[in-house]
């Protein structure tokens, strides 16, 4: 049999990994940015110490099927592809957990957020856990490394695994799989350490050539991780003290309500007292925008510059505040960013021959900055309109002149950006928003719910509804949404005078009535078949519930679902 490994052929050899044959290519290099992590075959991610040539018996059907599809064409994984680093995040948690467990039987370690490009872990334990630990267990996990431990996943039943998880006090995790429907679960283990994080990991603990550990300041620590734009270097650690806060305050809320994990979650839905999560979970939501627009009023602000990334509920958010705003005797007046877009025959196209709009150049700056100044010192401004089908702006003929109450609320991609800024105007007069959906809910304690995992899903649900777009087409724009998040969106979310969090913690159970179908349509050949199924991974240990009654008009789910009483959702 002859293998493709980045378009160079070799012969492969039975019983001999995939690492094997891409060192006899001289493949293998010891710098992080140019060592293969795992090997992409027919749109799926494997493991190099996948063996192409074994008896058929011991390959899994979907291996077989893809080696056979490929035609034995593999491409490698590094750090630069998004696969790769999710193999190396992989990597990192079976080593932290691990030496968290072996420095401190017992500890309860948990998986959190991400900040910029590193990974917050907290551990409970007795004495309770301080920056004063750090340094041992950096060393430990620094020791671990160096063992290049080889990681090999094995096979087991459901039943073993739930009673081993139990046995070994990982009980989030025996409580997860109760609700796992398939008989079997890949584990890795090292010891009496027992793991899973979902996806393929390095070959060997090795792999993790680049890395830093430190302090939170509290009872955990930050896992950096290598930079995404020089793999060789470990990211520099920036703190983001009021995106920390917001999730800490949602993970009190969780454990208040008694709702910290997807088991929590099917809990509540199969003992019928998910109608009361969705009220509290509401009526959390409404005190905050209640709270931000007394903000807004001890402020003396006259503009609201409210921004987020994809479907973090924006649109809804703007709805919702300027409700609140009316309560207060205030005249909220609501205007998109989008106008102010130019127009698509003067933009530029990128390196890619595409076009980039989410490019703040996309947007007419100078004008924006010349209205927003204008209408904070009471002048009258003609509001333009962007047209969508035909990719250009229009005069509409409105005109906006502010009175004495009343606010602006800018909703767009792009509100925090300093540039949209006049220079002009007093920074009192104008509050900055940010919005995002930070999910807290966790599978287990060692596997979060990735917080653009939750926004995708609500994307996913709403291109189908409003414009009956596929699974594929939504995905495969993914990253390059993702992309501009990062370059454009994320950097001045500190900027922000108030973070809200839209999540809801009741949403998982909603959704995926409305997406399992969808997804399960997508068959193996489609080019994101492997991104479907790990969404449905993940969505299968999720009890679906349908309590739609329950859901307010004005809910940010309604977005999404539809149903939304602030606006018209257009059919399919």
């Amino acid at each position: 049999m002859n293998l493709w490994i980045d378009g160079r052929q070799v012969e492969a050899v039975p019983g001999e990994r995939l690492l094997d044959a891409v060192r006899r290519l001289g493949l293998d290099h010891p710098e992080l940015s140019r060592r293969p992590l795992a090997a992409r075959i027919a749109g799926e991610t494997f493991t190099l110490n996948y063996v192409p040539q074994r008896e058929e018996q011991e390959d899994p059907a979907a291996m077989r099927r893809a080696m056979e599809a490929s035609g034995g064409r593999i491409t490698l994984l590094r750090y630069a592809d998004s696969r790769g680093r999710q193999v190396y995040t992989r990597t990192v948690q079976f080593v932290l957990f691990l030496a968290i467990r072996q420095l401190y039987p017992g500890a309860v370690a948990k998986m959190n957020f991400t900040v910029g490009q590193t990974l917050n872990v907290t551990v409970e334990k007795e004495p309770a856990f301080t920056p004063g630990d750090v340094p041992a267990l950096k060393e430990r996990v620094a020791q671990l490394v160096e063992m290049d431990i080889p990681l090999l996943r094995k096979r087991i039943t459901t039943q073993e695994a739930m009673a081993a998880f139990a046995a070994g006090g990982q009980v989030d995790q025996a409580r997860l799989l109760s609700w796992r429907k398939t008989p079997y679960f890949d584990v890795y283990t090292y010891g009496d350490y027992m793991d899973y994080f979902y996806g393929e990991m390095a070959p060997s603990t090795g792999y993790l050539s680049v890395w830093d550990l430190v302090s939170d300041g509290g009872t955990g620590v930050q896992f950096c991780f290598p930079d995404s734009g020089n793999p060789d270097r470990v990211c520099q650690y920036r703190e983001l003290p009021n995106f920390s806060a917001v999730f800490a305050e949602s993970e009190r809320w969780c454990h208040l309500m008694g709702c910290s994990t997807v088991a929590d979650l099917n809990d509540l839905v199969q003992q019928g007292r998910l109608s009361e999560l969705i009220r509290v979970n509401e009526a959390l939501h409404e005190r905050s925008f209640s709270q931000i627009a007394d903000q807004i009023l001890q402020r003396e602000a006259k503009a609201v510059l409210l921004a987020g990334p994809s479907s973090s509920g924006k649109t809804t958010s703007a709805n919702r505040l300027a409700v609140q705003l009316r309560v207060r005797g205030k005249q909220p007046v609501l205007i998109s960013l989008d106008d102010y877009y130019r127009d698509r025959d003067t933009i530029a196209p990128g390196p890619d021959g595409k076009l980039d709009l989410e490019h703040i150049n996309t947007i007419d700056t100078d004008l924006f900055r010349q209205h927003l100044s204008a209408l904070l010192q009471g002048q009258r401004v003609q509001l333009p309109r962007f047209d969508f089908l035909t990719g250009r702006r229009t005069d509409t003929g409105k005109t906006l002149e502010l009175d004495g109450d009343a606010i602006i609320i800018v909703e767009g991609l792009h509100g925090l950006n300093p540039v949209l800024l006049p220079k002009d105007v007093e920074k009192h007069l104008i509050f900055r928003m940010y919005v995002s959906a930070l999910l807290p809910l966790n599978l287990d304690n060692h596997n979060r719910i990735p917080t653009s995992y939750l926004r995708l899903l609500r994307r996913i649900v709403r291109d189908y509804e409003t414009r009956g777009a596929s699974v594929s087409h939504t995905l495969a724009m993914w990253d390059s949404v993702r992309q501009g998040e990062e370059r454009w969106i994320f950097p001045y979310q500190e900027h922000a005078d108030v973070i809200f969090n839209s999540s809801l913690l009741y949403e998982l159970a909603v959704l995926k009535k409305h997406i399992f179908p969808l997804l399960n349509a997508v068959t193996w050949e489609d080019p994101c078949y492997e991104e479907v199924r790990s969404i449905v991974k993940v969505l299968n240990y999720v009890l679906e519930a349908d309590p739609e009654e329950e859901i307010p008009p004005t809910s940010l789910l309604r977005e999404f679902i539809g149903g939304n009483s602030f606006y018209r959702q257009k059919a399919k």
